[in-house]
């Protein structure tokens, strides 16, 4: 690990502390996006050259999945250094240019931390089980085994089989709640804590506005170690592992998901809040998820933000599972505060997992600027992109090679972007041959074609977002009034300055719908938005919303 280096001096953003309240995310696989070296892998100088791209959009952040050194057996989610870039992504300069880059254009810089784990790779883990004496000895979870050799308990990992792996030199267990080779550290040792903070500072002082915390429910494990109970068959689900993994058949109580993990969020807090950085956490729970989303982000010395699974997994909701999830979230979480998203590098694309039409893409783009809460866009999603089909030769992900075919893994999310559409690797790379085949369902779908086209998703998603950010009731004001009418889903944004009504038909067919009672008229024209007709009533086509300001002098194309 090289805490030791000193950055450079370097452009540290000025932002105002609740800069994420309502931000638009725009979430980049680096791996994926651009390559500019032509190894068929993309980079971190290939993102510096699509910043203006993403600035375009109207996003307010970007986060930047994992580019630490890493022996990348779970492409990069396994850190062998959390304090400089695998060469494969380029250097410690190259990402200083990265910032510097971002925060001219006004983006701010989100990078992923991955703290539950590392890779066996790291020093930290090599000095761990040299022995049973050494000064990072307790630095990860070690257990004896059973009398019989037996792990120490049923915990299983994600990725499948134990969560323990015997180690021949200290003759014990280590956990890993995902890999075999991603060992799980110890949050009960103070100093590897007192590690972890360093390695966020060493990123702030670098100049990054905040963080992703990967995982951030599986910190703290039991310490006493005891065995999860069986979960029953009606209460599972596959929100956050496929159904065939059984580590949907446990209650997950001890493994992770455990109240000491509340004052460590606290520490983390305490080390941002000088740079006014925010952090938004990935909560992997299936059946508390938002509820714990609530715990994280409560009161102003914990997390910002946190998102759970339910708009990341599963059917394609309508209108009442969105006014369900809403009314939850207002009951577990009301002091919190969400981060939506429909697709990211870990679930099947959302245009495939929920068969969208085109209009349903935009009535589902329109949507999430409209939701309390903030919002993050996966790299793609604003062109359309499908599920690719990746074949079982060409699969990367341990995850979908050990469970194929029942479930392919995260490979088809995760391919090449789509730059240019009459060129074999869609304008990603140079190379011949790309780490993850661009795939050819994508081409026609590239942002060289959405720019020509005035009607495509990508300029829907600019003006959607654009729209949000003409209206701070859709950043930070309430939602109230949730309502569902046949397949029209319904609310008011509200704050000090501004109300807004939303109404959005989430069917395929027709609606009719009375408008609210009051001093209201149509806005949103830009967003396809219908007008009450002759008979005073809303007829919403299929996926067309409705938009009104109550009252005010305010532009109605604003």
């Amino acid at each position: 690990m090289t805490v030791q280096q000193e950055a450079p001096t370097m452009t540290h953003l000025a932002k105002d502390p609740d800069w994420w309240r309502g931000a638009v995310i725009y979430q980049i696989y680096p791996r994926s996006y651009q390559d500019s070296n032509g190894d068929g892998i993309g980079d971190l100088l290939g993102i510096v050259r699509r910043l203006p791209y993403i600035a375009s959009l109207g996003v307010d952040a970007i986060w930047i999945s994992p580019f630490f050194t890493s022996p990348m057996k779970d492409f990069g989610y396994d850190v062998s250094d959390y304090c400089d870039v695998d060469p494969m992504f380029g250097s410690l300069a190259d990402f200083d240019a990265v910032i510097e880059t971002a925060h001219v254009l006004g983006l701010k810089v989100m990078i992923d931390l991955v703290l539950s784990h590392t890779s066996d790779q790291h020093p930290w883990f090599r000095e761990s089980r040299a022995s049973k004496d050494n000064p990072k000895a307790n630095w990860y979870v070690w257990a004896d085994a059973k009398p019989d050799g037996t792990p120490p308990n049923n915990w299983l990992s994600i990725f499948g089989g134990s969560a323990w792996q015997w180690d021949g030199g200290r003759m014990q267990y280590y956990m890993h709640n995902f890999l075999t080779s991603q060992p799980d550290l110890n949050f009960h040792e103070p100093a590897m804590q007192a590690a972890l903070l360093d390695v966020a500072r060493f990123w702030l002082e670098r100049g990054v506005d905040g963080f992703r915390l990967d995982t951030i429910n599986f910190y703290f494990c039991d310490k006493e170690l005891r065995d999860n109970p069986p979960l029953a068959p009606e209460d599972r689900n596959a929100t956050i592992a496929p159904a065939v993994n059984p580590y949907n058949w446990q209650e997950h109580l001890y493994d992770k998901n455990r109240p000491e993990n509340i004052d460590f969020l606290r520490k983390l807090r305490a080390v941002m809040q000088p740079y006014n950085a925010a952090a938004v956490g990935e909560v992997g729970d299936a059946q508390r998820g938002l509820e714990i989303m609530g715990e994280y982000t409560a009161g102003d010395d914990l997390m910002q933000m946190c998102y759970a699974f339910e708009l990341l997994s599963g059917d394609q909701p309508g209108a009442e599972d969105v006014a369900r999830i809403m009314a939850r979230v207002d009951e577990v979480a009301a002091e919190g505060w969400a981060c939506w998203a429909y697709s990211n590098h870990d679930v099947k694309r959302h245009a495939t997992r929920w068969q969208l039409s085109p209009p349903a893409l935009k009535g589902f783009t329109t949507l999430m600027m409209f939701l309390k809460g903030s919002a993050c866009i996966y790299q793609g999603e604003e062109l359309g992109l499908p599920e690719a089909d990746v074949a079982f030769d060409d699969l990367q992900d341990p995850y979908g090679i050990e469970f194929w075919p029942e479930f392919k893994g995260r490979d088809g999310c995760r391919t090449p972007m789509v730059w240019e559409t009459d060129n074999r690797q869609g304008g990603f790379s140079a190379s011949s041959r790309t780490w993850l085949p661009v795939a050819s369902e994508h081409l026609h779908l590239s942002v060289e074609a959405a720019e020509a086209d005035p009607g495509s998703l990508l300029h829907h998603y600019r003006r959607a977002i654009a729209f949000r950010h003409a209206h701070p009731a859709l950043k930070s004001g309430t939602m109230e009034e949730v309502r569902v009418t046949g397949t029209v889903l319904s609310f008011v944004r509200r704050d000090a300055t501004e109300e807004i009504f939303f109404a959005l038909n989430m069917g395929d067919e027709p609606a009719r719908f009375s408008p609210p009672d009051g001093d209201w008229r149509p806005i949103g024209l830009e967003l396809n938005c219908a007008q009450p007709g002759i008979d005073g009533d809303l007829h919403l086509a299929h996926w067309q919303p409705c938009i009104m300001l109550r009252g005010g002098e305010q532009d109605a194309e604003a």
